[in-house]
């Protein structure tokens, strides 16, 4: 992650990508959508922070075509449980609705994946992600390759040298999660 690269699994090999380009969602402007904000208003989720990442990841991995095998599941509980890896939860009437995982280093997150089980459920988790990392003072939210999805949230692309400056400047700062 501090070269600017990430993990992908595979049928065989986890390898590591460093495309060319990044995605990166700024702290400071991430849409908020008309429906997203009647569906934040109008309530009836709990949020919460990881008391369940591995049942996020499993709902990550919970589709047709995932890089998230045994191995990178693995991997990301052990940095669960060590600290860096970190999960934001939404749950509707005590069941997981939704939710987002990646990993942090210093003022930057990196985030990895997420799923929703209920319409909007992943919007609401990446919003309160989005949240802490802007209340705690990061300085850098990487969501890898820029979809519409992410870019209808307010997520950019970025050049690889940009990313890097803006890395390297982020991982310098001691942030807490």
């Amino acid at each position: 992650y501090t070269r600017g690269c990430f993990p992908m699994g595979g049928r065989r090999v986890i390898t590591w990508h460093c495309p060319q380009t990044r995605a990166i969602l700024p702290l400071d402007g991430f849409h908020v959508s008309r429906t997203l904000e009647r569906t934040i208003r109008r309530g009836g989720f709990e949020i919460t922070f990881n008391t369940a990442f591995r049942q996020v990841m499993l709902g990550c991995a919970d589709r047709e075509e995932t890089w998230i095998d045994a191995r990178i599941l693995r991997v990301y509980t052990e940095l669960h449980k060590s600290g860096p890896a970190h999960s934001c939860e939404v749950w509707m009437n005590g069941e997981l609705a939704g939710g987002v995982y990646g990993v942090h280093i210093g003022g930057a997150f990196f985030a990895e994946s997420m799923f929703h089980r209920v319409a909007d459920m992943s919007k609401v988790a990446l919003w309160a992600l989005v949240s802490r990392l802007r209340d705690r003072g990061f300085a850098l939210f990487e969501v890898q390759y820029l979809t519409p999805h992410l870019e209808s949230l307010g997520a950019v692309e970025v050049s690889f040298d940009a990313y890097r400056s803006l890395l390297a400047s982020a991982i310098s700062r001691e942030q807490h999660f």
